[in-house]
């Protein structure tokens, strides 16, 4: 089971994506900076710790239920480094960054970095490929009309209904990290199925006994449902605008090289700082396929690298405000369902 996400390759001397990985290279981009994430990591380790210090200080009062929004927002933080060190970007050795992983999804988050990793590497190598990338792969949603027409009872409902469903789907999506990361220890090998499951449980362990200590069985799954609500609706926000409505390529067609199929898959959102830290640096996302280890930080640094390189060899760099994101996702969703729609 691969315990690290995929790195970047070396391109042959001839290929359109070895003049920009030069470029990256030269420019000392590929360099870790521990300093960077040591600091940010301290950070949220210590919001997490002051709003668990709140709900004990609040001894079940009802206000209590105010800090399951900043709980979720420094959870999808947690996430983020999660995704950081899946891709090597932190540590300088596998095994450092598998550590950061599992404190962070595994004891943090109760979602298994074994699992997200895993289907996070299918993601890279082939993002928007129906047949090999298992985010565009038939669930509770579908991303062709293809898909689309093999649906039947309420599958086919919600597919006709699914973009208006969206968001309030990822209400959800916070619960269904943890089920699949469950359900996906029969996958994993002995010794990494022990690890992480006990990880795990140290999680749900902790977590069960920091609320029920502090409140009362229902307000303590009044908070649970609102923190998990509100984290799924933040990871949802931050990865629905990266490649749905993007083009998607033809399982019988050509093979597309690395630059190409990166880059038309993929959708960068503009926006500032604010942008950066709410989406994890994920607004990058042309950069971060291109470079999937190339440190947080560095992303924007490596933006103009990308878009001039991309311009000069005739390939399309989408990027768009962070609404019209949403926009476009939704109006591709709209589109896969509109045949059933018209029945």
């Amino acid at each position: 089971m691969p315990q690290t996400s995929a790195v970047l390759a070396e391109p042959s001397a001839g290929s359109d994506f070895a003049p920009l990985l030069r470029q990256v290279r030269e420019q000392g981009l590929l360099e870790r900076r521990r300093g960077w994430y040591a600091a940010g990591i301290t950070v949220n380790l210590l919001a997490l710790a002051a709003i668990g210090a709140a709900i004990v200080l609040l001894d079940g009062s009802w206000w209590t239920l105010l800090l399951a929004p900043p709980a979720a927002v420094f959870w999808a933080r947690t996430a983020f480094v999660g995704h950081d060190s899946g891709h090597s970007q932190i540590a300088a050795t596998r095994r450092g960054n598998r550590a950061i992983g599992l404190v962070h999804g595994n004891l943090l988050l109760g979602m298994s970095v074994g699992w997200w990793t895993d289907k996070h590497n299918r993601h890279h190598a082939n993002p928007n490929h129906v047949d090999k990338d298992p985010d565009v792969g038939v669930g509770a949603l579908v991303w062709t009309q293809r898909q689309a027409a093999e649906r039947a009872g309420f599958a086919r409902w919600l597919t006709r209904n699914q973009a208006r469903l969206f968001i309030p789907m990822l209400l959800l999506e916070g619960i269904a990290l943890k089920v699949s990361s469950i359900q996906d220890l029969r996958r994993q090998r002995p010794r990494e199925r022990a690890v992480e499951g006990a990880m795990l449980a140290l999680h749900y362990i902790g977590y069960c006994t920091l609320l029920l200590s502090c409140m009362t069985p229902a307000m303590a799954a009044a908070f649970a449902f609102a923190h998990h609500a509100f984290f799924g609706l933040h990871l949802g926000l931050a990865f629905a605008p990266n490649h749905k409505g993007m083009e998607m390529p033809d399982p019988d067609g050509e093979r597309w090289g690395h630059l190409r199929r990166q880059v038309v898959t993929s959708r960068n959102v503009r926006g500032a700082l604010l942008t950066d830290w709410f989406l994890g640096g994920l607004n990058y996302q042309i950069e971060h396929h291109l470079f999937p280890n190339l440190p947080r930080p560095h992303l924007r640094l490596a933006q103009p690298l990308v878009r001039h390189h991309c311009r000069a060899v005739g390939l399309p760099y989408t990027e768009t405000g962070l609404i019209d994101s949403y926009g476009q996702a939704l109006r591709h969703m709209h589109e896969v369902g509109a045949p059933l729609r018209a029945e």
